[in-house]
């Protein structure tokens, strides 16, 4: 009954029937020295390199990254097997390090992290097999092909016993083989993690399409078709005209597709998705798929405008250096850049290298060990909580908002660094996960104080794989490729010109160099998790 439902699904889709994914042919131009590093570094390898060791030469220390990194990618800890879906994350045995309470929940932005690292291994990328599979590099695509097959039937059959969220994804429960909405998302559904989503689709597609397996191609033909169906629910569930698109949409029912005359669609309050960080990925979703009438695209980027704005960040002898004024300037509001090619604009590119002189210069100046992003706070010991969410990190004096928390340093916080320079990036990185605890059987920890007292004991998509996509520098060249054949980079690039344009003229500060770490995280007495000790 099951495969006859699953085959019903997919004729009403239109999607071919896709056969079992072979194993993919061998990666080409594997040198022997490669395959001699595929054995597995120690857990605990950061502190067998040296600061300088990793500025002279990062590639060494990036491979056992990765490897240790891709431990994180098991059943039960990263994502399902079963349906293909992540998890948001997995908690940790404070005393031995090993997975204790997972995170049966997940969304959009989980995913699209993902796909993004997928989209890689389709392509071929030496990094994203000793990721996925470092014992045998070669297995690396047909398994992240196997795995976007599984997942894109469990997308087909959530819209069909929930078509009221127009093919989009709520934060939702994966642990069962059946999504359902989380208890807070029933009849809500957010446009920025499904922004990330859709962008990190259409690069898979591309990376499919672009392979000689014919069982990949035909796995295009079928993401192609579910991407081409959210296309035309996105203005429907997202856009109230004027440019104004909602950051969450509240629906009227979510077993009730959107063209049902029962359904309805409205904003959740005031709050509109007009920012210049991540959520710009949606805006660009309508304007270059949503059919919307010119008065409307110029709307969406006049709605936002007023948050596009200059800073100078000026501290401790550093600047002034110009960059666009952040909401935190926490690490996780560049997303964008990972997603679609904003830096084949040169100015774009100069002002986020700007962005980076800022970052890791003012962790000199304020004499911090790492880098702030929005993250999980500490483990509670007593409790063996997780303390709670920390949104507001990041450099107060070029933010928006001035009211921050600056007890919690990520390793993650490096990786908008890393996209400029990966030595400089990877320093930072070591330099947090050298402290106590940092590093753990599934490769980095979450979060740690800057006073080495707590860590968060905790392993999560966003901390850990928004480093290593930039490693593998994003999806935007797979993005531009695809954009280019669909007619639709032209317009992109025009907007991007005339809206940075607009703000941002002659930048200062292009000749100081990134900072390196200075302070370490101090030895405040915990000790590191056994089943990862030095």
């Amino acid at each position: 009954m099951r495969s006859l439902a699953i085959a019903q699904l997919v004729a009403a889709f239109g999607l071919t029937a896709t056969s079992a994914l072979p194993p993919s042919p061998p990666l080409p131009h594997i040198s022997r020295e490669e395959q001699s590093r595929a054995r597995a570094p120690k857990c605990r390898f950061a502190a067998d390199w040296s600061q300088s060791d990793v500025l002279r030469d990062p590639s060494g220390f990036e491979w056992d990254l990765l490897f240790w990194e891709g431990n994180f990618h098991q059943n039960g800890v990263a994502y399902n097997t079963a349906n293909g879906m992540t998890y948001d994350g997995t908690q940790l045995d404070w005393i031995t390090g090993g997975k204790t309470k997972k995170h049966p929940f997940s969304a959009a932005s989980k995913e699209a992290l993902q796909i993004m690292l997928y989209t890689h291994a389709i392509a071929g990328s030496r990094g994203a097999a000793r990721f996925l599979t470092p014992h045998d590099l070669a297995k690396a695509p047909g398994l992240a092909a196997s795995i976007m097959k599984t997942k894109l039937q469990t997308y087909l059959r959530f819209n069909q016993t929930h078509p009221g969220f127009g093919g989009f994804l709520p934060w939702m429960t994966t642990s069962e083989d059946e999504l359902s909405p989380t208890w807070d998302w029933k009849n809500r559904v957010p446009a920025l993690d499904n922004g990330e989503l859709i962008w990190a689709v259409y690069a898979c597609i591309h990376a499919l399409e672009q392979s000689r397996d014919s069982s990949f191609k035909s796995l295009a033909q079928d993401w192609q078709k579910w991407f081409d169906y959210v296309k035309t629910t996105a203005v429907t569930v997202f856009y109230r005209g004027n440019g104004r698109v909602c950051a969450v949409t509240k629906l009227r029912d979510q077993t009730r597709p959107p063209k049902d005359p029962r359904q309805g669609y409205a904003c959740e309050g005031t709050s509109y998705l007009d920012d210049p960080y991540e959520g710009e990925l949606f805006a660009h979703l309508l304007n270059a798929f949503g059919g919307l009438p010119k008065k409307d695209k110029d709307a969406l980027w006049q709605a936002k405008r007023a948050k596009l704005v200059k800073r100078e960040y000026n501290m401790g002898g550093y600047g002034p250096i110009t960059v666009q004024e952040g909401y935190w300037f926490s690490s996780h509001e560049p997303w964008k850049v990972l997603e679609l090619p904003y830096y084949d604009v040169d100015l774009v590119k100069r002002l986020y290298h700007n962005a980076e002189r800022a970052r890791t210069c003012n962790s000199v100046v304020t004499k911090v060990p790492g880098l702030f992003a929005s993250v999980n706070n500490s483990t509670n010991v007593t409790t063996d909580e997780i303390i709670g969410y920390i949104s507001p990190a990041g450099i107060p004096s070029i933010a928006s908002q001035k009211e921050q928390y600056h007890d919690v340093i990520t390793p993650y916080g490096a990786w908008p660094t890393i996209l400029f320079d990966k030595a400089v990036g990877l320093a930072w990185w070591r330099n947090m996960v050298v402290a106590k605890k940092m590093q753990n059987p599934f490769g980095s920890t979450e979060s740690t104080r800057v006073d080495g007292k707590l860590v968060s004991a905790l392993v999560t998509w966003d901390s850990k794989v928004l480093t290593v996509v930039a490693l593998l520098g994003g999806v935007g060249d797979f993005v531009r490729l695809k954009m280019k054949k669909d007619g639709i980079y032209g317009e992109f690039i025009s907007i991007t010109k005339r809206e940075y344009g607009r703000v941002f003229k002659n930048l200062k500060g292009e000749v100081i160099p990134l900072c390196v770490p200075k302070a370490r995280v101090p030895d405040a007495g915990l000790k590191d998790f056994t089943k990862c000790a030095a």
